[in-house]
């Protein structure tokens, strides 16, 4: 994998404008969007359609989290929607993400496409160890992100999201092939904002993650392809 299909861009917008602007200047250049929550709110479903058919990749970061049937079903709508890669929330169990992953792969299978990858979330990285035992975890993060891991990897899905911190942990811990797809990225000098546990893309890379994902150092640049280039020549250059 070349090292502009591992950086996902994220769209942290919520204007058709903004949209047409950053995927017409950065499809080329990267390996593919990030459409949130804010995103999706905004746009629907003619998010993914206009990304797809500019030839941009669409990853879907919706963190599902429901009883099992309401996440399947979700998941059998997106996998027709064409998404290339989505997720759940681990903490939903193991029940929910083995039934997600079967119905994803079975819709796909119907309709003659690839399916989609299937990650799931694990301890979001705005979250410390002090956070994590206020929400009454006795683990910490990093404990917590390895055992979610694990139940991910035995529920049959692609990988999870992680910290770029944890992503040798799960390299370790997991499959040989999970993949880890990791925000709290910031190239160095970059303003942390909300994120508690990040690296930079070169130690991201360094630390084992398949994917990075980058948001407002790219999205808010002056020049947002050149700032995709550099964090791609940092990745290149490890």
């Amino acid at each position: 994998m070349k090292a502009k299909d591992r950086l996902i861009v994220a769209l942290d917008v919520d204007t058709k404008e903004e949209v047409e602007y950053l995927v017409n200047e950065l499809k080329d250049d990267i390996g593919m969007f990030k459409v949130g929550l804010q995103l999706y709110t905004s746009m629907g479903s003619e998010i993914i359609t206009y990304i797809k058919n500019r030839g941009g990749k669409v990853f879907l970061d919706l963190k599902l989290h429901d009883i099992p049937n309401t996440v399947s079903e979700t998941v059998r709508v997106l996998t027709k929607s064409g998404v290339d890669m989505m997720n759940v929330h681990s903490q939903g169990g193991h029940a929910m993400m083995k039934l997600a992953k079967e119905t994803s792969v079975k819709t796909a299978a119907e309709l003659g496409i690839e399916a989609p990858l299937l990650i799931a979330v694990t301890i979001l990285t705005s979250l410390g160890d002090s956070e994590v035992a206020e929400i009454g975890y006795t683990k910490s993060a990093k404990e917590m992100v390895e055992h979610l891991g694990i139940l991910t990897d035995k529920a049959g899905l692609d990988g999870v999201v992680c910290s770029p911190l944890e992503a040798g942990i799960i390299n370790n811990s997991c499959s040989e092939g999970f993949i880890t797809v990791t925000p709290g990225v910031r190239p160095a000098g970059e303003v942390v904002g909300d994120q508690k546990r990040i690296t930079t893309p070169g130690q991201a890379i360094q630390g084992g993650s398949t994917y990075i994902v980058v948001g407002r150092p790219i999205t808010k640049a002056e020049n947002v392809k050149e700032a995709a280039k550099k964090i791609v020549a940092e990745m290149e250059g490890i």
